[in-house]
C-alpha cells in the first residue's frame, strides 16, 4: 500500500481533497438522477451510477498521467491545444450539436459521444498565456511587446466561445485577466481591456437581441429579468433549488432523501449543489465550499514555490479558473446570481467537464512535484556537503 502511494507526488492535500470531491459526485449524481433512470432507464438507477463511476476512473487516470509529466512540456503542448481549439470552437458555431438550446457540443462521429469544445479551449488558453507571459517577462509592461501578443489570443477564443456560452466566456476572460495581472501587466491595461470588452459584450448582445432568430440572446434576457425581478419569467429552477436548500436544514435529510431532485432541472449538473445542501444540510455544503478554497490556497502556495516563471503561472491560471467557476455554480443554486448553466467542478454528472479539470489539477499538480524534487535535489546536496571529508569542505 505504502509503494503505491509513493507514485502519487506532488500536493498531497490536493489528492486528499480531489478523491473526496470525487466520492461526493459519486453519491450525488447516483442520489440526482433518480428521475432520468425512471424516463430513459425504465428505472435502472444503477446504470448512471456505473458511467459515472468510469468517468470518474478515467478522470482521475488523466490527473495521474497528466501530473507525471513535466510541467515543462505542458508549454509546448499549449501551442499545439490552442492551435487545434480555434479550429474545433469555429466548427461547433457553425455545425455544433444543439442540446438545451445551446450549440455548444461537437459530436464524435463512429463512438456517438459529444463533448464540449469551450472546455478543451479554456485549458489550452491558459496554458497558452503562461508561456506567452513567462516569454514576455523581460518587457512586460510594453504595450506593443508584451501586452497585445498576450491578449489577442484571449479575445479571439472568449469572442468565438460567446454567442453560445456566455458565462463560460465570461469566467475564462476573468481567469485571464488575474492571470495578466499576476504576471505584472500594466493595469491600465488590464482596466481598459475590461472596459472595451464589456462594451464589447454589450453591444454584441444588442445586435442578437434585435435579431428573431438569436436564441440564446433571448435566453439571457429571460434568465437576467427573472433574476430582477421574480414577477417576470420562469422561476421554477431557482424556486426548486431554494425549496431544497431550505428543507436541508443544518445536518440535512441524508444521502438519498432529496425530494427535490424530482423537481428541480438539472438537478445532476448545474444545481447539484442544491441537493447537496438537501441531503448533507449547510455543513455539508460548507465542507464542499471549504475544499475547493482548500484547492484555490494550494495552487496559490504551489504557484509561489515553483521553480520557474511558467509553473508559477500555469498553477495560478489554473487553480483560480476552476474555483472561480466552482463559486459561480454555487452562487447560482443559492441565487446570488442568474442562472448560468455552469456545470460544478469534480462533482457535477458529466465526461469532458470533468475530465479536462482533472487534466488542470494533473498539471497543477506536475509544478507541484517539480518543486518537491528540487527541495529534495537541494536537501541531499545540503547532506553531502555536511558530511566530513567531503568535496566541499
Amino acid at each position: 500500500m505504502q509503494n503505491m502511494f509513493k507514485n502519487f507526488k506532488g500536493d498531497r492535500t490536493i489528492w486528499v481533497v480531489v478523491i473526496f470531491l470525487y466520492l461526493v459526485s459519486v453519491l450525488a449524481v447516483y442520489s440526482s438522477t433518480g428521475t432520468l433512470a425512471y424516463r430513459f432507464r425504465a428505472g435502472n438507477t444503477e446504470y448512471y451510477l456505473f458511467k459515472h463511476l468510469i468517468i470518474t476512473a478515467f478522470g482521475l487516470a488523466l490527473m495521474y498521467l497528466a501530473h507525471k509529466v513535466r510541467y515543462q512540456y505542458y508549454s509546448r503542448i499549449s501551442q499545439l491545444a490552442l492551435f487545434v481549439a480555434i479550429p474545433l470552437l469555429i466548427f461547433t458555431l457553425l455545425r455544433g450539436t444543439t442540446i438545451h438550446e445551446a450549440n455548444r457540443w461537437i459530436t464524435l462521429p463512429i463512438i456517438n459521444i459529444t463533448f464540449q469544445s469551450s472546455d478543451f479551449a479554456k485549458l489550452a488558453l491558459v496554458m497558452y498565456l503562461a508561456r506567452i507571459l513567462t516569454r514576455k517577462q523581460e518587457y512586460i509592461k510594453d504595450l506593443h511587446a508584451a501586452f497585445l501578443p498576450a491578449v489577442i489570443p484571449v479575445i479571439v477564443v472568449c469572442a468565438l466561445i460567446l454567442p453560445a456560452n456566455f458565462s463560460t466566456a465570461a469566467i475564462l476572460f476573468t481567469t485571464c485577466l488575474v492571470l495578466m495581472f499576476i504576471a505584472r501587466v500594466r493595469v491600465r491595461y488590464l482596466l481598459s481591456l475590461s472596459a472595451l470588452s464589456i462594451a464589447g459584450a454589450a453591444l454584441f448582445i444588442t445586435v442578437m437581441m434585435a435579431m428573431p432568430e438569436s436564441g440564446r440572446a433571448v435566453t439571457w434576457q429571460n434568465r437576467i429579468n427573472t433574476y430582477i425581478s421574480n414577477e417576470q419569467g420562469d422561476t421554477w429552477q431557482s424556486d426548486q433549488a431554494k425549496i431544497a436548500i431550505a428543507t436541508g436544514g443544518f445536518i440535512g435529510k441524508m444521502p438519498g432523501n432529496s425530494t427535490q431532485r424530482n423537481y428541480l432541472p438539472q438537478a445532476y449538473s448545474d444545481f447539484i449543489y442544491a441537493i447537496i445542501i438537501e441531503e448533507y444540510g449547510l455543513a455539508g455544503g460548507f465542507m464542499v465550499l471549504l475544499f475547493y478554497l482548500i484547492i484555490l490556497y494550494r495552487g496559490i502556495r504551489i504557484a509561489h514555490k515553483s521553480p520557474g516563471t511558467f509553473g508559477a503561472l500555469l498553477a495560478a491560471g489554473l487553480s483560480f479558473g476552476l474555483v472561480f467557476q466552482a463559486m459561480v455554480n454555487m452562487a447560482v443554486a443559492v441565487n446570488l446570481l442568474p442562472i448560468t448553466g455552469q456545470p460544478l467542478p469534480l462533482i457535477s454528472m458529466g465526461g469532458t467537464s470533468l475530465w479536462f479539470t482533472s487534466l488542470s489539477l494533473g498539471i497543477i499538480l506536475s509544478v507541484s512535484r517539480a518543486s518537491e524534487e528540487d527541495k529534495n535535489s537541494l536537501n541531499i546536496q545540503q547532506n553531502i556537503s555536511d558530511v566530513p571529508g567531503s568535496a566541499n569542505n
